[in-house]
């Protein structure tokens, strides 16, 4: 007998009248909405206009849902097409099944189309939406504990997941939580991007490309750990050879990017250095200061001028008494 466990969800939507809430999309909407803010306060902080992440996250988000579902519908193509399921089901979003992969591909395929349209460089941008994102991950994770899917191996552990469901081939039981973990360490990817952008100044891209490189750390491991059904390859999961692909891509990035540009953007979006409020305090400081500049310059061409013109007095002075009468 399980001493403690994390509990499922009895089901992972409830019905407001005729309308649906299920606990997966209100996952991806409220990590959608955490990025967004999170990188549009980071990317004022760049030097940006405030919206201006809303606006190409437009683009950005419809992009990455297609993209994950695309990911997840082709490497389980199974599910869909094979005998007796249902193709229709693969449009099915809110029932689980994005690909973070086909996620991120096609979701900067997006945002670029909406850096484009607004001259904004695509790696300052992603730098400044990386943590946003891992934080989103972390919370749409969640939406797999509503679902009960996505679990790991059998376990007695304290923190065991408890799967009551049976459908599609679920056995109930207590399983390592894997959406859990991989929440958990979300939160320290976005929190160690953080860090290394204050301590190291990342820019160009390399903030993004840290965050790609420490989620695949984690991924690997986790996705090591999972039991789901998962097409394999020289007895790895495709997700973990993905993971390593893409870690060390990720890698190579940095390392190039750092050597050919380093430091950061200048200018991340042309036009917008005092067009807010603190850009307008940050140009009045500078007016003030160049005014008091030029009034101190002043002051002291003054006090040069009344000395020279006091020594001129003083020699005049003293030679008048010599002259002969």
């Amino acid at each position: 007998m399980e001493l403690a466990y994390i509990p499922s969800p009895s089901r992972g939507v409830i019905y407001l009248g005729p309308i649906p809430l299920r606990g997966y999309a209100f996952c991806i909407i409220l990590g959608v909405f955490v990025a967004v803010w999170l990188g549009n306060k980071r990317w004022i902080a760049r030097g940006g206009r405030a919206g201006t992440v809303a606006d190409i996250a437009v683009w950005a988000v419809p992009f990455g849902l297609v993209g994950g579902r695309l990911y997840h519908v082709i490497t389980d193509y199974e599910l869909y097409f094979s005998e007796g399921r249902d193709w229709v089901d693969a449009f099915k979003i809110w029932e689980g099944g994005l690909g973070i992969w086909g996620a991120i591909a096609l979701g900067a395929l997006g945002a670029w189309i909406g850096c484009r349209r607004r001259g904004i460089p695509m790696p300052a941008y992603a730098d400044a939406v990386a943590p946003g994102i891992a934080f989103a991950q972390a919370i749409g994770r969640w939406g797999n504990w509503f679902n009960q899917e996505l679990y790991g191996r059998p376990t007695d552990v304290p923190w065991a997941l408890e799967i009551t469901s049976s459908a599609d081939g679920r056995v109930p039981g207590t399983y390592h939580p894997t959406f859990l973990y991989e929440s958990l360490w979300c939160i320290g990817v976005a929190l160690l991007v953080i860090w290394a952008d204050r301590r190291f100044k990342l820019g160009h891209g390399r903030a993004f490309a840290l965050y790609v490189a420490a989620y695949c750390v984690g991924r690997f491991w986790v996705e090591y750990m999972r039991v789901d059904d998962a097409h394999h390859i020289l007895g790895l999961r495709l997700n973990n050879w993905t993971a390593l692909i893409v870690f060390l891509l990720a890698v190579a990035y940095i390392v190039v990017s750092a050597k050919k540009r380093p430091g950061r953007e200048p200018v991340v979006e042309p036009g917008a250095s005092g067009d807010g409020p603190d850009g307008a305090d940050e140009a009045s400081g500078d007016a003030k200061a160049s005014d008091a500049a030029e009034a101190e310059a002043d002051a002291k061409d003054d006090v040069k001028a009344d000395v020279k013109d006091g020594v001129k007095d003083d020699v005049k002075g003293e030679a008048e008494p010599t002259k002969k009468t």
